[in-house]
């Protein structure tokens, strides 16, 4: 990632009738880590009641042996979490579990309602009584409520009441529900074990670090219902006139290479972009030069078009942690400067083709490409392997603020005195589209074009929760 203010949402692994179940989910977890450090949780059953283990920190730090032992089960949902609505804290942690008229429900969410805090308002104002601030919750309430569970099918009922970003894994003690809203903003997919196991994730990397098979993805509107007696889909919401709203950030950033994310590797989605932008902005230089760890796929596709030279400017410690999914400016700043150090011999007196995946508030780049110069670099061409950032998204990416975003008021020309390169280019976001195989109307990339696939009409701040208001962005 070239810049650490853009933080991420969270990843959901799920499997039933496995006999280490909770084991086989703390594995998933690990390998979905990209995906959120603040927290981590599993939620498991053996057919009777829920139990439940979670806290604050990475999957290593919150479960041992001793707490997975007393949550054993034979079928468990687990979720890591960056918070995108609701503060980091341990009440916020998932697998939410309740208890209801209703019986025992988990419930672990990745994505962003934006609708939100108004539910959580019109709840507040008849009495119900919230004990997380996290968009989650609001879930729960619906489920609750006595008119809902009167309804035929009352989770199609409430999965309509709700606008936004979501797949979700639900727990009962008798089934295990995968959801995917109508537009498959965020991706879920279904695998297989090889004991016959059904297994529900974020992304295919969880079923590699089980061995498991992969078989599809949760369909956008699909509710896929697993039980002893197998597995079941129907559809809820409307028709939505071919439309689709896949997160492109996964295919950029947000995933990791070896996963399959809406129906291909994202390695050589981004091999391919990384390609597109050397035709698309080619330059003379002696060496293609990624900024790790997640340009890597990019640069190789640059150098591999170009016939420059694929190397390497950075080391990286592996002990620093994800940047942008820090809590805090300074800390993410800091663990930029604890895990990339330039090595000097190598840049020194160079032409440098300096391959980003995206560039969003600027700082932390401007920071490295000073490193570079003070490490001799002769030239400094920064090609970034995405278009420019310039429109807030309310749909579980964390930059909401447009003021924020250093294309929403610079020109590329201005963006690159600003950060001090000889030259800066952006991939056009024609070229990115051509670099995927789905239908590009299938796609959501309002942080680049400013094109909603919903209306948010009243957006909300990601701490609106806390001070009970909510505030108008301009």
């Amino acid at each position: 990632m070239g810049e650490s203010s853009i933080r991420h949402h969270c990843g959901l692994f799920g499997i039933w009738g496995h006999d280490d179940a909770v084991l086989q989910t703390h594995l998933g977890l690990y390998a979905l880590q990209h995906r959120g450090q603040e927290s981590a949780g599993i939620v498991s059953t053996n057919g009777e009641g829920l139990l439940r283990h979670a806290g604050l920190g990475l999957v290593n730090q919150v479960f041992n042996e001793r707490n997975l032992e007393k949550i054993r089960g034979r079928c468990a949902i687990g979720h890591v979490r960056y918070s995108t609505t609701g503060s980091c804290t341990e009440s916020n942690s998932q697998p939410l579990l309740f208890r209801f008229a209703g019986g025992q429900v988990a419930v672990a969410h990745n994505g962003n309602l934006i609708n939100a805090a108004l539910l959580r308002r019109k709840y507040e104002e008849v009495g119900h009584i919230f004990q997380t601030t996290s968009d989650t919750e609001v879930i729960i309430h619906l489920l609750a409520k006595p008119g809902h569970q009167k309804r035929k099918n009352p989770l199609n009922h409430v999965l309509n009441h709700l606008q936004g970003a979501y797949s979700l894994l639900l727990l009962f003690p008798d089934r295990m529900v995968a959801v995917r809203d109508p537009l498959g903003f965020r991706p879920l997919c279904l695998g297989r074990t090889k004991c016959g196991a059904p297994v529900v994730a974020s992304e295919t990397k969880a079923f590699d670090m089980i061995d498991a098979e992969y078989e599809r993805d949760v369909k956008p509107g699909e509710i896929v219902t697993i039980t002893k007696d197998g597995v079941a889909s129907r559809k809820f919401g409307g028709d939505m006139g071919g439309r689709g709203a896949a997160c492109i950030f996964e295919q950029i950033y947000f995933a990791d290479p070896s996963s399959r994310v809406f129906g291909e590797n994202v390695h050589f989605v981004r091999v391919a972009m990384g390609r597109r932008i050397a035709t698309e902005a080619p330059v003379e230089a002696d060496l293609v030069v990624p900024v790790p760890t997640c340009a890597q796929c990019a640069a190789v596709g640059y150098a591999r078009e170009s016939g420059i030279p694929y190397g390497r400017a950075f080391t990286t410690s592996h002990y620093a942690g994800r940047s942008f999914i820090m809590p805090t400016q300074s800390s993410r700043d800091l663990a930029v400067r604890m895990k990339l150090t330039v090595i000097k011999e190598a840049v020194a007196g160079k032409r440098l083709v300096v391959v980003e995946d995206s560039v969003v508030r600027g700082t932390t780049t401007r920071g490295k490409i000073g490193a570079l110069r003070n490490a001799g670099a002769k030239e400094i061409h920064l090609r970034v392997a995405s278009p420019p950032i310039r429109h807030p998204c309310y749909f579980g990416i964390d930059f909401p603020d447009q003021r924020k975003l250093i294309a929403h008021t610079r020109s590329v020309d201005e963006i690159r005195d600003y950060l001090g390169v000889d030259s800066l280019a952006y991939l056009s976001h024609e070229g990115m589209l051509s670099c995927v195989k789905m239908d590009p109307n299938k796609y959501c990339t309002t942080c680049f074009s400013g094109e909603y696939p919903i209306d948010v009409t009243e957006p909300v701040e990601k701490f609106a929760m806390e001070r009970g208001q909510l505030r108008m962005f301009t």
